[in-house]
């Protein structure tokens, strides 16, 4: 990494102080399509996806896009034309990666709430299986299954009771958390699966949470995993692939944030335990979601006000809380810099705030800056759970995306006006 490049953002890089994505200058992008405004880089996504490729070199894998880090359409279809297959929690990402040109037989449909109807759906284009998460769902898509007369491919998400040490909002493989079914319980849902005539027992799934940056969470999983596998096969019920599932974290550029493994380093480490075991040659199957788009993406947005206080000083931007949820929601850090690098200017600590009427609209606590208003700010890593996750809270339209290919800007959605928010309102 060069000194002009941004931590853990290569296709992110100051020339001649201006701060570029590829071969495009942000500034350029903001004064055509104006802010906010997110941009993505397809290197950075590539980039990221080739290091889970190389951890799997000569083993049978599938990597599934968990498209709910950022479900846009041009994203997905980056994804789709890599040979990616996708993880989906809901009827509406199903449409989205058909809709992208996905290919339905690799289409993995987790979450704990299925309704019948995406059910139905799931089962009608084909997809690859369903990711089970209690005994309960089991009886309910076997049921549908035999409605339709088809066969219903599953495996079971195993709850491990392991700690990956992240957020307790996405932490989601232990005891405590509503996901999979408990460890105890694991062999006596997988004989209940085998003997139902509407399910196909294929697989097996784990994932324990999100922007997880250590190793030893996923380490601890695989040996409980592998232990339920033994169980399972001693019981008669073979298991086609493993899934372990994604939740690598990345490095948000704080100076607590911990940089994480990297995933040909970590899988390296996790196929030496299946290899070790006699697992090593099955199929087996992953879900990034974050590591794969997060550092891939920015936000541009103006300053629009300096507003000096007697305890703070507030940077109001034309981001909030709607665009960028992360910081309010789990008290986030995005790193937030100039366009403009002007290191000979004086600094001030500010609050970057939005400008939504909620006291927890905030998007960076006492960062230093050198800004005038109308400057324009990046706020970095921003290519997962801030577009997918905003909302139109105070009748705020949703911001345009914008993805960069080399010297290529495509509009992947337009900005979003008032008349697109009441489409689908009626006055009595």
């Amino acid at each position: 990494m060069t000194s002009n490049q941004l931590s853990g953002q290569p296709f992110f890089s100051f020339k001649d102080q201006s701060l570029w994505v590829e071969g495009l200058a942000l500034n350029s992008l903001a004064q055509a399509h104006g802010t906010p405004l997110f941009v993505y880089s397809k290197a950075a996504m590539l980039s990221a996806l080739a290091a889970y490729q190389r951890g799997f070199a000569g083993r049978k894998s599938q990597v599934c896009y968990a498209m709910k880090a950022n479900p846009a359409l041009g994203v997905i279809q980056v994804f789709v034309q890599a040979g990616c297959g996708f993880d989906i929690v809901s009827g509406g990402e199903l449409e989205r990666v058909l809709a992208a040109g996905a290919d339905a037989a690799k289409v993995i449909f987790s979450g704990v709430g299925k309704t019948r109807a995406e059910i139905r759906q799931a089962l009608e284009a084909g997809i690859g299986c369903f990711n089970v998460e209690s005994e309960a769902e089991l009886e309910v898509l076997n049921g549908v299954a035999l409605g339709l007369g088809k066969v219903a491919p599953v495996s079971i998400r195993v709850n491990p009771n392991v700690d990956p040490k992240t957020h307790p909002y996405i932490s989601t493989g232990l005891k405590g958390n509503k996901f999979g079914v408990a460890h105890e319980r694991v062999l006596q849902t997988y004989q209940r699966a085998a003997a139902l005539p509407g399910l196909q027992v294929v697989g097996i799934d784990c994932h324990i949470g999100s922007q997880i940056t250590l190793e030893s969470p996923y380490l601890d999983a695989v040996d409980r995993v592998l232990d339920l596998v033994q169980a399972i096969e001693a019981a008669g019920i073979h298991l086609h692939h493993l899934d372990f599932g994604g939740g690598l974290g990345i490095n948000y550029g704080g100076s607590a944030d911990a940089e994480p493994p990297a995933a040909d380093a970590l899988w390296a480490k996790l196929l030496a335990k299946l290899d070790a075991r006699g697992y090593g040659q099955r199929l087996l199957m992953i879900e990034p979601g974050r590591s794969l788009v997060g550092n891939a993406g920015t936000c541009v947005t103006e300053v629009l006000y300096l507003k000096p206080g007697e305890q703070k000083n507030f940077c109001v931007i034309d981001a909030a809380m709607n665009d960028l949820p992360r910081p309010a929601m789990y008290q986030a850090f995005h790193q937030i810099v100039p366009l403009v690098n002007r290191p000979e200017a004086t600094t001030t600590l500010y609050e970057v705030v939005g400008p939504i009427c909620e006291s927890g609209d905030w998007i960076g606590h006492d960062r230093n800056l050198a800004v005038k208003q109308g400057d324009l700010l990046a706020v970095m890593s921003a290519g997962a759970y801030c577009m997918g996750m905003a909302s139109n809270y105070n009748s705020r339209g949703r911001a345009a995306e914008i993805l960069v290919d080399g010297t290529q800007a495509h509009v992947i959605r337009e900005r979003e006006t008032t008349a697109d928010q009441m489409r689908n309102e009626r006055l009595v």
